[in-house]
């Protein structure tokens, strides 16, 4: 059996040995070019003949291997660069080679961005669990636990199977399942999930599922599985109808006319002269380079994007799905409302914030701050806490009691607000959740006016999904496992490009499905921004109708090259044919559009916020 840690060593031996790829590369680039330099300087023809070799060796050998499929872009390279030697024109071949590998290069180095590593979510999964054997606990491996054991969880460990309470109440951070950010509290007979950590206390559980069965194997399953195709090479797609037609064009000039008494040399020396304007050098470098430059464009402005790829996918987004905690929202909580009965607000809050001095929960730490003064631990005396319930304090000879609406016994519960009762007598409830960050709204508004419909997908709550929803004005999914999640994108994904915003390892998956995945830098998880396509290195969502606004000029650059490359080739191949063009117009028309073409590539890089 392999050691589950081999994947991390297996990725990077694999990383470095594309490090030391890539590092051949260069050297045989510069190389390449050095000797091409001097033959141009020192007009000696061999050495031409050896940067050739060093630059173009496999592009030939890959021509020869496909010798059966010849339609592809290293066959019409070999014979264009074939036929620049035939006329002489050494220094044409070479020159044709070396900026189709520095194309290539670059593509290639663009699109190794992107990564397929998982480790980062092993910690998902527990390994071990306590069971329950002959009226004590023992550790055992996860694999060994059968649906039906009793397995113990303590405070602060994870959750390693599905399963049921049957003993014991806990609060729980299911974050890494829901992305919510607040514990939750599970009593006997709710589902509890793996991957759920106990935050408070020790509680016993009836398993459901198996270990590979259970939720955090699943997910990890799911990244693994789902894994995205590249984009196939414009140019591979390009060469399949383009290269049969020059081929057989170039065929019929060097062969038709001489059934009409054509001279022999005159129409191959046209047909050899056709194939060298054919050779679509503007296109192999202008096509990746503009790729290239819109990258770069969006690197500086703290947008990573992982491949080239990704850019024509993000030029066509329909759709744009958020994650909501952490994403739309701040991930840190605060008050909203506070709704006094019997007091002012204000002393409602303070009452609030002394009874939950000694509480460490994110709720208090949140009532605290909003409270924002000094707080006199004199007042304070005979502090208790209930475990998943609340807290109580006698707070200036006051009992105030802060907690759920089972620990204060109302028949009321709203979601995300705690109910505070002062010497027996409910006095109020003040509201918590966390709060939307300042530029969600204008990204969706921005996003809006590109023509893209904005979603939130979270596992949070109802009533906290509504309330962003409100204030965005988009339509939400709420309460959505990682499962649900990747269901609802692809109902999306039938309408169009859909792209997935998201911070957390519960994410990974959805960023993985999505056609394009955007993963918050600053404070996502590194399974999350592994599993994405995009990465926002300042978390600002207004960061996104810049991408697509990169993405779609970047497109815009590529079909106009294409057609100016094209237009022009087309236009010097007829002239050729018809014994007009010289092989002085073939090089403008290769040289001369692929510099027009790599200079508008250039335009990549000036996209305004």
């Amino acid at each position: 059996m392999a050691c589950r840690n081999s994947a991390c060593s297996c990725c990077g031996h694999e990383h470095n040995h594309e490090e030391e790829n890539r590092t051949l590369v260069v050297i045989r680039l510069i190389s390449g070019a050095i000797l091409f330099l001097a033959a141009l300087f020192f007009k000696i023809n061999y050495l031409f003949l050896i940067s050739y070799i060093i630059l173009g060796y496999d592009v030939v050998i890959n021509a020869i291997k496909n010798v059966r499929h010849i339609f592809n872009e290293s066959f019409l390279m070999t014979i264009a660069t074939f036929s620049a030697f035939a006329l002489g024109e050494f220094a044409e071949a070479c020159c044709v080679m070396l900026f189709y590998q520095i194309g290539e290069f670059l593509s290639d180095y663009a699109q190794d961005k992107a990564k397929d590593s998982i480790g980062s979510l092993m910690d998902l999964r527990s390994d071990t669990a306590n069971l329950l054997t002959d009226a004590h606990f023992e550790t055992v491996p996860s694999e060994q636990v059968n649906v039906g054991d009793i397995i113990r969880v303590s405070a602060g460990e994870k959750v390693p199977l599905d399963g049921v309470i049957t003993n014991g109440s806990a609060y729980f951070d299911t974050k890494a399942l829901t992305g919510e950010s607040v514990p939750r509290l599970f009593t006997k007979g709710d589902e509890v999930l793996s991957g759920y950590v106990s935050c408070d206390s020790v509680i016993e559980i009836k398993t459901t599922k198996k270990y590979d069965d259970s939720t955090a194997s699943k997910i990890l399953a799911l990244l693994s599985d789902e894994k995205k195709a590249r984009s196939e090479k414009f140019i591979t797609r390009f060469s399949r109808i383009y290269t049969p037609i020059v081929v057989l064009f170039a065929v019929l000039i060097a062969v038709l006319p001489l059934f009409f008494g054509g001279e022999y040399k005159v129409w191959l020396y046209r047909a050899i002269l056709f194939l060298v304007v054919s050779c679509p050098c503007a296109l192999v470098v202008s096509v990746p380079l503009s790729f290239f430059a819109g990258v770069g464009c969006a690197s500086s402005k703290g947008i990573l994007v992982k491949g080239a790829y990704i850019l024509e996918k993000a030029a066509k987004i329909k759709n744009f799905a958020f994650d909501k905690t952490g994403t739309l929202t701040d991930g840190k909580f605060c008050v909203r409302s506070i709704d006094s009965i019997v007091l002012d607000g204000k002393e409602l809050l303070k009452y609030c914030a002394y009874c939950e001095f000694y509480s460490i929960h994110p709720i208090a730490n949140a009532i605290k701050e909003f409270y924002g003064k000094r707080i006199d631990e004199s007042l304070i005396s005979d502090y208790r806490e209930f475990s998943g319930m609340g807290v109580s304090a006698n707070v200036d000879s006051h009992k105030v009691e802060v907690g759920s609406a089972d620990f204060l016994k109302l028949q009321k519960d709203e979601r995300g607000s705690v109910y505070v009762s002062i010497d027996g007598v409910f006095a109020g409830s003040i509201k918590v959740s966390d709060m939307t960050k300042a530029e969600s709204k204008s990204a969706v508004l921005l996003l809006k006016n590109l023509g893209i419909s904005s979603f939130i997908l979270t596992g949070d709550t109802f009533e906290n999904a509504h309330d962003v929803s409100d204030e965005l004005n988009i339509p939400f999914y709420a309460s959505l496992l990682p499962q649900d999640k990747i269901s609802k994108i692809n109902e999306l994904k039938k309408s169009g490009i859909t792209a997935f915003a998201g911070d957390g390892i519960n994410d990974a998956p959805v960023l993985s499905i999505a056609d394009v995945g955007v993963s918050m830098g600053k404070i996502g998880s590194d399974a999350a921004i592994e599993s994405s396509d995009v990465v926002l290195t300042s978390d600002n969502l207004e960061k996104l109708p810049v991408l697509v606004k990169i993405a779609r000029k970047t497109m815009r650059i590529v079909y106009e090259n294409v057609i100016l490359s094209i237009s022009v080739k087309m236009a010097v191949m007829l002239l050729g044919a018809l014994g007009i063009a010289t092989i002085w117009l073939a090089v403008f028309a290769d040289v001369g559009v692929l510099i027009l073409a790599v200079i508008n590539s250039l335009r990549a890089f000036l996209v305004r916020d």
